[in-house]
């Protein structure tokens, strides 16, 4: 997932060495990338890769400026093979349903298929993609299956077998943004919470005196409209954090049929109870130990509209993406003001009732890289797969776009003067892959993500009260599940 996961505009570049080709090189090499797919016709050693325009991009550069591609050529890519990308749209659910187009027909290229980690499983279980466990050299899976990220890589296995089926290109995760500055002149010592997220009760104190003390409109911006961001990981990370789960616990998340439905259970209810709270204060469902801080707004809102009043000074807190640390980090917007850490909690992960929730989490996101089974440049597209394994083409693309690297250890190798701000959070940023929480992702979680962000986004704007939303939705999960149970009966 990450900014392009819900739909949003492609990522800003943020990393010092950052460049934009110039309009004639750009529409030069996208006319390229059409006329190749399009007209059957491409030289012998030319994969072809979907991408928004954010990594085509850092793709191509003109004379001796660092590029991914450059990069591949450098980790031993053969020089006689180039990756051209099919530039597609930045919104995550018209790309699922254009890779859906090309492999339903059998089509190709696309060679290589950039698939959101949220909704790369359904394509393994309909076989759609190539087992990279087969395909793959010995080195490069054992460096894979040892050093990447486990959190992504779960979203890249086939839920079966274990096999890997995609290569995690960058993950993303979820992170708290706060203003030092204007937490300290309210009394409140935050020293702490880079290392330890303060619990919500605190969290939502401070910012509420922050906010009252300043002249700052809003407390706390987040992403609550009804849409995939709010299902898969804004309220999903305050759902764990209060140790509740969709599912019960993350030892289900990836098979459908004969889970529980635990969503209607009490730290599940208090979650949207507390949210509805920040909201509405005075609702008769609200909590009392918890402040009124974010604008009935966010119930509207996805990423980049709960971004704006944050970057332009006008928020005290904000929940978003590892971008946005690039974004309001630097000299020029809040500098070392600019304080982040993971999701506060409520309960720990010692008194939760499910394995895997509890204490402060992270929402994952991030995109993999899919073999397309239908290419006719197989050993050419590996090749390009195994070349994005390097650690030397992860730190590219890292300091190019500021995209984390599958291998979070190499974020604190990176050179700080070409990722900007985020070098000050690399502590930060360790602990949230180490608490990364992924979506439930199986074939039926496109349907069962719908309902959950109705239902809650209903909740959050009063429409209902939460214990009743979450009622419901249990209903409308169990027969999702008794659904996926039955076709597995016959």
């Amino acid at each position: 997932m990450g900014r392009d996961i819900v739909g949003q505009q492609s990522r800003p570049r943020v990393g010092r060495r950052s460049f934009l080709r110039t309009a004639s090189v750009a529409t030069a090499v996208g006319t390229v990338a059409v006329a190749g797919c399009l007209g059957g016709t491409r030289d012998p050693g030319t994969v072809v890769m979907t991408a928004a325009t954010d990594v085509e991009g850092i793709m191509y550069s003109d004379g001796d400026e660092p590029s991914i591609q450059q990069a591949l050529w450098d980790a031993g890519l053969d020089e006689d093979i180039h990756v051209e990308i099919q530039t597609v749209v930045s919104d995550s659910v018209q790309r699922m349903q254009e890779a859906q187009s090309a492999l339903q027909a059998g089509r190709a290229p696309p060679d290589i298929h950039m698939m959101d980690s949220g909704w790369t499983i359904p394509f393994i279980l309909r076989e759609q993609t190539t087992n990279l466990s087969e395909q793959l050299s010995d080195e490069t899976l054992e460096m894979v299956e040892t050093e990447y990220l486990e959190a992504a890589l779960e979203t890249a296995r086939h839920p079966e077998t274990d096999d890997l089926h995609a290569l995690p290109m960058f993950p993303d995760l979820g992170f708290m943004l706060y203003r030092q500055d204007l937490l300290e002149d309210a009394g409140h010592d935050t020293g702490g919470w880079a290392e330890e997220p303060p619990s919500w009760e605190e969290f939502s104190t401070a910012v509420s005196d922050a906010m009252t003390d300043s002249d700052v409109a809003y407390g706390f911006t987040t992403q609550a409209d009804a849409y995939e961001g709010l299902s898969c990981c804004s309220f999903n990370e305050v759902m764990t954090s209060w140790g509740g789960a969709y599912f019960g616990g993350t030892d289900t998340l990836f098979a459908a049929g004969d889970r529980p439905i635990t969503v209607d259970e009490e730290h599940v209810v208090d979650a949207i109870r507390m949210l509805r709270t920040f909201i509405d204060a005075d609702d008769p469902n609200a909590l009392e130990e918890y402040a009124e801080i974010c604008p009935s707004a966010i119930v509207q809102w996805s990423e980049q509209e709960s971004l704006g009043p944050f970057a332009d000074g006008n928020a005290v807190a904000h929940r978003n993406w590892s971008f946005a640390m690039a974004e309001t980090g630097s000299d020029e917007a809040f500098g070392e003001d600019l304080g982040v850490t993971t999701m506060p909690y409520a309960v720990s992960e010692a008194d939760a009732a499910y394995e895997g929730v509890g204490g402060t989490t992270s929402a994952l996101g991030g995109w993999h890289l899919v073999v397309s089974p239908y290419t006719d440049r197989r050993e050419e597209a590996l090749q390009v797969l195994e070349a994005f394994a390097s650690e030397e083409v992860m730190l590219t693309i890292f300091e190019l776009q500021g995209f984390l690297p599958p291998i979070i250890e190499l974020v604190t190798e990176a050179d700080e003067a070409e990722i900007g701000p985020i070098a000050r959070y690399t502590d930060q940023v360790q602990r949230a892959s180490e608490t990364a929480i992924p979506r439930p992702v199986t074939d039926v979680w496109p349907e069962q993500s719908a309902l959950i962000y109705q239902e809650v986004n209903a909740a959050l704007r009063g429409a209902k009260a939460p214990d009743e939303a979450m009622a419901d939705l249990s209903e409308r999960l169990e027969g999702s599940e008794t659904e996926v149970a039955g076709q597995d009966g016959d």
